[in-house]
């Protein structure tokens, strides 16, 4: 197959992916890929490469797919590169290309606009995949390689530089596609043990993670199996909606998760890295007899003893348990049901007026929904937790770690899904990161509403100082005028500044059908009753 240029050869690939949308900043050293997506699909401009990546990132996650980020070469790349990290952190599949300087002066050093020194390695540490286009006869193949390894479990973004003058040029398209990779088998033995295991438990807990959000069917069948319950990862939530009685959620390090833990004979985990901030910096204890599963071989016993490692792919692999599974003894799933409501109360009295803020957010959103959040308080605390999820698609948030991502990814699941509403749950500090992105909301208009909590700085850590240290340093900030600041990006604005405010003005914003600003005043709210801190050891505490 030919086409004019590589722009019309991208096109034509992203049209076999499925992908409609691409976000990206246009630059001379890929105009020929925006032009081409800008006539026959649809290009968001984004204000900052980083949020290209974050909301193609997003988009894909709230399709259950794969999304698209176009940047620019040199620096352009190297924004892009924080948010890649946060595609590989969190195994989602991002297609990236980025332009190249032209053939003929890679490599030269000799200062050529935009130029930077070996981007493909940079793009090699911060990707699952990434190559050069080097020829007009690769560009098909190597965007399809790319795109496969990216879509392939455990997932992760493919980058693909592009010279310039190469996507000027005609393209031969010889159509060939990437082979669909094998999902690996587990161990024979290990499966028979790890059966006779589950078989055996009478008091059994499952934890789900990123890695099982696929398995929903399988997960709910068996809870039904065994009456056990169901502890999750932040990644792991809605892989089974979490109004199901057994689902307790990502409360695992709470006191009543760990009494639970305590009691519990057999542990069955699914796709989990037990992240640090999960497990109480490693120090959360798991029962002994533990059947781990996961599609990445090095993952199982890497942090908790295995005695069953199941490397595979976990919906094939639950298939051959749950004719194994019984039902727990008598008391289990009402002990089970105990717990999840006691965590729930027991948050919901911590966080004092943000729980008429999280309440009022369920309520004013349909059942499927997104819900996007930057890494803020009301996200690590009640978002995360307390604010329910019922699929997996509908839970958006930074995996690893890094503020500012929110607002972007918001936008991509925006408008990967026009038919529902999306909410962004953001800090002051975190927006104020990629600020700009409030035009790129402005502009595209999606079913949007960013809930911005302003406390006038980086209140994590301000509240970790507080507790451990003697002055402030770094986390007092100025904050705009928010009514104001969304005056001027022609942005609807609401304010929150009482409890009994949250539910009438997220149920306008939210039913309005377009980008509303909506600003939670906490001075005004009040203080948590018990503040803050994450999960992260102080040695001179």
């Amino acid at each position: 197959m030919r086409y004019t240029t590589g722009g019309d050869l991208l096109v034509a690939v992203l049209r076999e992916l499925g992908i409609d949308t691409v976000f990206g900043i246009v630059s001379v050293h890929n105009l020929p890929l925006v032009e081409a997506v800008d006539r026959e699909l649809r290009f968001v401009p984004v204000r900052h490469e980083a949020t290209a990546v974050n909301a193609a990132d997003a988009y894909g996650r709230a399709r259950g797919s794969l999304g698209c980020a176009l940047t620019s070469t040199g620096t352009g790349a190297g924004n892009a590169a924080g948010s890649l990290v946060e595609s590989l952190s969190s195994g989602t599949a991002v297609l990236h290309v980025t332009g190249q300087i032209e053939s003929a002066f890679l490599g030269s050093g000799r200062g050529f606009i935009h130029e930077t020194k070996d981007q493909l390695a940079m793009l090699r540490a911060v990707s699952k995949y990434a190559a050069t286009v080097t020829s007009t006869e690769d560009a098909g193949r190597i965007l399809r390689e790319a795109a496969q390894a990216a879509l392939a479990a455990p997932g992760g973004p493919g980058s693909v530089e592009w010279p310039v003058d190469l996507q000027y040029a005609a393209q031969t398209d010889t159509g060939a596609r990437a082979t669909r990779p094998v999902h690996p088998v587990p161990d024979a033995g290990e499966l028979a043990g790890a059966a006779a295991l589950l078989a055996s438990a009478r008091r059994p807990l499952i934890w789900a993670g990123g890695g099982a959000t696929g398995s929903g069917q399988q997960l709910s069948a068996l809870l039904a199996a065994t009456g056990g319950g169901l502890l999750t990862s932040n990644s792991g939530r809605g892989a089974v909606p979490e109004d199901h009685p057994q689902v307790i959620g990502n409360f695992a390090t709470t006191e009543a998760g760990r009494a639970l833990l305590a009691e519990a004979d057999v542990l069955l985990t699914i796709g989990t890295h037990f992240r640090s901030n999960e497990t109480a910096d490693y120090a959360l204890a798991l029962p002994e007899a533990h059947i781990q599963i996961d599609i990445d071989a090095a993952a199982p016993g890497r942090v908790y003893p295995a005695r069953h490692a199941l490397h595979g792919h976990a919906p094939d692999v639950l298939d051959a348990l749950l004719p194994h599974a019984v039902a727990a003894e008598p008391g289990w799933t009402g002990r089970v049901t105990s717990v999840r409501e006691a965590v729930r109360a027991d948050q919901r009295e911590a966080i004092g007026p943000q729980a008429a803020i999280c309440e009022a957010i369920r309520a004013a959103l349909p059942r499927a929904a997104v819900v996007a959040r930057d890494v803020t308080i009301a996200s690590s605390s009640w978002g995360n937790r307390l604010l329910e999820m019922y699929d997996a698609k509908d839970n958006v948030f930074p995996r690893g770690g890094g503020i500012g991502q929110g607002l972007g990814m918001g936008i991509g699941a925006a408008i990967a899904r026009p038919g529902a509403p999306t909410v962004v749950i953001a800090g002051d500090g975190g927006l104020a990161v990629h600020l700009g992105e409030l035009l790129t909301l402005a502009q595209e208009r999606p079913a949007l509403t960013l809930i911005v909590f302003n406390d006038g700085g980086y209140g994590v850590l301000r509240n970790m100082q507080d507790r451990h240290s003697d002055r402030r340093s770094g986390v007092d900030l100025a904050t705009p005028d928010f009514e104001q600041l969304a005056g001027a990006c022609g942005l609807p604005y609401a304010r929150i500044a009482a409890p009994e405010h949250a539910q009438p003005v997220l149920d306008h914003a939210i039913a309005s059908g377009g980008p509303v600003l909506v600003e939670v005043d906490l001075a005004e709210l009040g203080p948590m009753k018990s503040p803050f801190t994450p999960p992260v050891k102080i040695p001179t505490a």
